[in-house]
């Protein structure tokens, strides 16, 4: 019997890649929010995930409930998790607002800085909300911060149209409260992720881990789109690498006043991004899909931190100067 309601709003990569997996399990009834142009296909054709491994490919095809109309939905999900990338986060927000209901719980997979980071009570910036990916501070008033739970994602997928996702490497997902408490909820999550073929692990600390992951990607995002490369190619450039170390070295202190720790160098990072071997960021995927790039939430989020607590941030205004200023010029910043 199916017990556990999980819808998962967008069906990108990410997306797309949790659905099939939640799929496995016979305890999960699942369903999918989708935009009304793809209804038809994908209830025709299903979540279809092909993954790569020892150079060869499965695919794999399941085949949960799509709905676009939340009117039309009478129950509220157990979960809802949130898979869209970051600059459609306020907009589907708005949509989604009426399939959470008063214990739904609702989980972001997504990128970046997010609007509760610094939500935690008692934390030195629970008053400051972050502009860049929370204007005005209206989130919480659509749907409250009590509903909210964190994830950060270590995987790479790529996806060709919603619904129709590969993935490449990692299976890791790390899930946290906004409040470090380890609840009910998110170790009851960690074990159905586990179940279904996920190296998840429920976190005391979410805001570390996602700074942490932060740390490596808000760098070599931005240069890839800025230059077209991938990141073999943008690490085997001492100048760029150079640059690159600044910026990290502006993050580490800001993460350091808010507490949060990394006792790693930048050179000790490189050197874990090197391992993952030539591939094109998310960011860069974005652009050459013609799709808005996640900038506010990857950079400006760190630069409006970097203000909150006192932390010049040069390089890093470099870097968001410069990427706005491309994306921009190009039509794909929000």
């Amino acid at each position: 019997m199916k017990s556990l309601k999980v819808c998962i709003v967008g069906v990108g990569a990410i997306g797309t890649w949790l659905g099939v997996h939640l799929s496995r399990s016979n305890s999960v009834d699942l369903s999918c929010w989708v935009r009304s142009s793809s209804l038809e296909r994908l209830r025709k054709d299903g979540l279809q995930l092909t993954s790569i491994k020892n150079g060869s490919k499965a695919t794999e095809t399941v085949h949960p409930r799509f709905f676009s109309d939340v009117s039309l939905e009478s129950d509220k999900p157990d979960w809802v998790i949130v898979c869209v990338k970051s600059t459609s986060l306020l907009d589907v927000t708005h949509q989604i607002k009426d399939l959470v209901g008063p214990f739904t719980h609702v989980l972001t997979a997504m990128n970046g800085v997010p609007w509760w980071f610094t939500a935690e009570k008692g934390a030195e910036l629970a008053h400051l909300n972050i502009e860049s990916v929370n204007p005005g501070g209206i989130i919480q008033t659509i749907i409250p911060l009590k509903h909210w739970v964190g994830a950060v994602v270590h995987a790479s997928c790529s996806s060709t149209q919603s619904g129709v996702a590969t993935h490449h490497f990692g299976q890791d997902l790390i899930i946290g409260e906004p409040n470090r408490s380890l609840s009910a909820r998110v170790k009851s999550l960690e074990e159905l992720l586990l179940k279904v073929g996920f190296n998840a692990k429920a976190s005391d600390h979410i805001q570390y881990d996602i700074w942490y992951k932060l740390w490596g990607n808000m760098t070599v995002n931005p240069v890839s789109v800025l230059t077209g490369a991938t990141t073999d190619k943008i690490l085997d450039d001492d100048l760029v690498l150079q640059f690159i170390s600044s910026i990290m070295l502006e993050a580490k202190a800001i993460g350091q006043a808010l507490g949060i720790e990394i006792d790693q160098s930048p050179k000790d990072r490189h050197a874990i991004t090197a391992k993952l071997g030539a591939f094109k960021t998310s960011m860069l995927q974005d652009l050459e899909a013609n799709r808005p790039i996640e900038l506010n939430a990857l950079v400006a989020a760190v630069k409006e931190l970097g203000i909150g607590v006192g932390v010049k941030t040069p390089f890093t205004d470099v870097l968001l100067g410069l990427t706005r200023l491309k994306a921009k010029t190009i039509g794909l910043l929000n």
